[in-house]
């Protein structure tokens, strides 16, 4: 509660009492009684009353969110500037101020009846380039210009609502409507239809003293003929995707196909390159396996040969500086003990054995047989 409502409450209190002083002077005027005293109390409280009231009508308290414009017959009608939040000071009688809101307000036109400012059908009714109409739900938020609170007043008053913006919002909304395409209102350049709509609100509120907060697009709606055709284009289209799904997947399945038996055909190459190369690798080891082996036995070969050689002549050599030594080496191969050996008569020599005698050799035409010693 502001002061302003306290005097004003007082003020009316005041008046109240002074009426109760009349009734009661009246009474006993009636009665014939004495009214001198009364009266000078019933004068004081008038005045009272009336001060009261003048200041009452002087005083004014404006909102945060309020603007005042002052009413004024003495100053050309109104004055220049609006009342700030606060207690201001009027001349009584001779001003009168009226408040305007500098809070948002919002005001929708909608297609549906409970949603709009006005019941019933309110969206706006615009044609498209192409000569389709289309029906648009739209919203428009915006506040007035507390420096221009004075202009707006003297122009619109309190109808800059219905006369201002209502009629501003649907005619924009019609000039931008009518430069995109059916399609393109709702699809591909709805957004920017919508930037459009909110530059040109901005500027057509602002020169009439109005602040745009947001223009908002809410809905498009199209008649029931072209909404049909739409959707049996939407049908048509979405059959035409499928069936383009439905081709992609059977190419996507071929070629999984086609794939596979490349890849079955590329590794049965493969082994089977695999394989003869294996083939080759195991016949080009085993001849040079063979061929090492050959080398190896040939080269043992040549070194046998060659130390056999060595031993005949370490042989030759001794037999020629000791013909004894060939009987001695026969001598070591007999057994032990033997005494007396025959011979084949066909044998062409008898080789001669150090201890035994000559003359006791006797030729005989069987086999030769060694006859070991029995004792001494």
């Amino acid at each position: 509660m502001n002061i302003t409502m306290v005097i004003s409450a007082i003020a009316g209190l005041s008046w109240v009492l002074v009426v109760a002083i009349l009734v009661f002077l009246v009474i006993r005027a009636s009665r014939q009684q004495p009214i001198k005293g009364m009266t000078t109390v019933l004068v004081i409280t008038l005045v009272f009353a009336l001060l009261l009231n003048t200041i009452s009508a002087g005083l004014v308290f404006i909102e945060p969110q309020e603007r005042g414009v002052v009413i004024s017959a003495i100053q050309k009608g109104v004055r220049a500037d609006a009342l700030q939040p606060g207690l201001n000071w009027v001349v009584p009688y001779f001003e009168n101020v009226v408040k305007y809101s500098i809070s948002r307000q919002t005001y929708t036109m909608s297609i549906a009846s409970e949603e709009g400012d006005i019941r019933g059908d309110d969206s706006v009714q615009a044609r498209t380039a192409d000569g389709q109409v289309v029906l648009v739900d739209a919203s428009i938020i915006f506040s007035i210009d507390p420096t221009k609170m004075v202009d707006v007043h003297i122009k619109w008053q309190d109808q800059y609502v219905n006369n201002l913006v209502r009629p501003q919002v649907r005619g924009v909304i019609r000039d931008a409507v009518s430069q995109f395409k059916v399609e393109e209102v709702y699809s591909a350049k709805r957004a920017e239809l919508s930037e459009q709509l909110n530059q040109k609100m901005s500027v057509k509120l602002e020169e009439e003293g109005l602040l745009l907060v947001d223009f908002v697009l809410r809905n498009i709606t199209f008649s029931d003929e072209y909404a049909a055709s739409v959707e049996q284009k939407q049908i048509a289209e979405q059959k035409a995707q499928e069936a383009a799904f439905v081709v992609q997947q059977r190419k996507q399945e071929a070629e999984q196909a086609r794939q596979t038996a490349q890849g079955q055909a590329d590794a049965a190459v493969i082994d089977s390159q695999g394989k003869a190369q294996s083939r080759i690798i195991a016949a080009e080891a085993d001849a040079e396996a063979v061929v090492i082996q050959a080398k190896a036995e040939a080269e043992a070969r040549l070194i046998q040969a060659e130390a056999e050689r060595q031993a005949l002549e370490l042989i030759a050599e001794a037999l020629a500086t000791n013909p004894d030594l060939l009987s001695y080496e026969y001598i070591q191969r007999l057994a032990p003990g033997i005494q007396v050996m025959l011979v084949p008569n066909d044998n062409p020599f008898l080789l001669p054995l150090p201890s035994l005698d000559t003359t006791e050799t006797v030729e005989i035409p069987a086999p030769v047989e060694v006859v070991p010693e029995t004792g001494p």
